[in-house]
């Protein structure tokens, strides 16, 4: 008979998220994650095997989050522009508010892990692969209606906020918003 779980799964992925922001995958022992999860050894490996399983669980957590905030930008009625502004705005949500995880979690598994673990470059390429559509659709929709310049390919301008995305994501010493906002427009202004 199955035993029952008695901790909230949501939870505690939430609580890894964050010990894996802040000590990167390679830093984060299982003696951290039984302290920082609150939960025992027993029931860590219990219900997620080993610390792998655990990573690639809080990950896709917070791909999922992203992904349908991304999806709710892209799929609302703002005009082009102002959906573009959203979407970089969204990767420094974290970076400007309270949150307990500075950073983004799925960088860092682009930089530490992605490189050797095909599992997880498979769920960064799905994450890129996301991003992209969201803003090449926000683009074609804006150069369709004329509020976007057509002077530039879509692919090259998504590629651009593709690339200035990362770079706002990465800038976690960074707290000052006018920081983030002055990029933000100035980035905005290759539509026009």
């Amino acid at each position: 008979m199955a035993r029952t779980k008695l901790f909230d799964e949501d939870e505690v992925l939430d609580k890894a998220i964050c010990l894996f922001l802040h000590k990167g995958y390679n830093g984060t022992s299982m003696q951290d994650l039984v302290d920082g999860l609150g939960i025992s050894r027993s029931s860590l490996y219990d219900t997620y095997v080993d610390k792998h399983t655990l990573y690639v669980k809080a990950l896709e957590r917070y791909q999922s989050a992203g992904g349908s905030k991304i999806c709710n930008i892209v799929s609302d009625d703002t005009p082009a522009k102002e959906k573009i502004s959203h979407l970089l705005k969204l990767f420094t949500g974290n970076l400007l508010n309270d949150a307990p995880q500075k950073g983004c979690l799925l960088v860092s598994a682009e930089l530490e892990m992605a490189p050797h673990d095909p599992l997880i470059n498979e769920m960064i390429c799905k994450n890129e692969q996301l991003l992209e559509d969201a803003f090449l659709r926000a683009i074609q929709k804006g150069q369709e209606s004329g509020e976007i310049s057509t002077k530039q390919d879509a692919k090259a301008l998504t590629r651009f906020f593709l690339t200035t995305g990362k770079g706002l994501r990465v800038s976690t010493q960074e707290t000052d918003p006018a920081f983030f906002e002055n990029i933000i427009q100035t980035a905005l202004l290759v539509l026009n």
